[in-house]
């Protein structure tokens, strides 16, 4: 949920329709004064509002899933859509499959705790973010500042078979703290890392973490002008549309 450090998205409020038929009625023969819409100019509206309602549906949808909290802006907050959530969380439910007494870590990542715990509730997660509302996940939520990357409880020390973070802004020095705290979660020699970040940020996942960016492409609910993409610290072979590397 990333955003560039100063900047926050445009919001379109999409008006909600009834009923797309109804547009018709906008045509009065029996009026002369009140202009009739071409039939392309008909279409074209219909076909607008149509698209609205879809996307309006599809929110609807999101929500009855999961239940979250409202983005609050202010905190550069954007959920992922459905469908990036249901497939981050797959695979770190799929990577746990795997693991002897697995842990997670979500730094600032609510939705994807949200689906883990909806697809694998009894699998210990704990989620990192600064945002008090999220208390109400009781011992598995961490307050956490990222200007702090190792203000955290000494049991959180390299504790983490797979850490999951999503930078709050699209800046080196947000990226470089958010790092540390990768660093201080992960249990040596054992720990997948997965990365949801701007594409802008690919040489510094590497650098910092020696992350490679995969073929998935995360999707927000709220539409965000950034490409984002997910970086993970090992080749994830067919899924996430496995790792994209450059030959050069």
């Amino acid at each position: 949920m990333a955003v560039e450090e100063g900047q926050r998205g445009d919001s379109v409020e999409s008006p909600v329709v009834e009923s797309i038929d109804g547009v018709e009625d906008v045509v009065d023969d029996d009026d002369d004064d009140i202009p009739a819409l071409s039939a392309e100019a008909l279409a074209a509206l219909k076909e607008y509002l149509a698209e609205q309602n879809v996307e309006l549906a599809a929110a609807s949808e999101d929500a009855e899933d999961v239940e979250l909290v409202a983005e609050d802006w202010r905190l550069s907050q954007f959920w992922y859509d459905r469908r990036t959530a249901e497939t981050i969380a797959g695979e770190v439910v799929a990577l746990s499959a795997n693991l002897d007494s697995p842990r997670v870590a979500c730094i600032a990542c609510p939705t994807l705790y949200v689906y883990i715990k909806k697809l694998a509730p009894e699998l210990p997660a704990q989620l990192l973010e600064y945002d008090q509302r999220f208390e109400r996940y009781g011992t598995e939520f961490t307050f956490y500042d990222y200007n702090e990357p190792e203000n955290l409880p000494s049991p959180l020390k390299h504790s983490c078979h797979i850490v999951v973070a999503d930078p709050p802004y699209l800046s080196k020095e947000c990226l470089e703290k958010v790092a540390g705290t990768v660093k201080y979660l992960c249990k040596p020699g054992e720990c997948y890392t997965l990365l949801l970040t701007g594409e802008v940020q690919r040489d510094l996942a590497a650098q910092l973490l020696g992350l490679n960016p995969c073929g998935f492409r995360p999707q927000h609910s709220s539409k965000l002008g950034n490409e984002f993409r997910v970086f993970t610290s090992y080749d994830p072979g067919s899924r996430l549309d496995g790792w994209e590397i450059s030959n050069a």
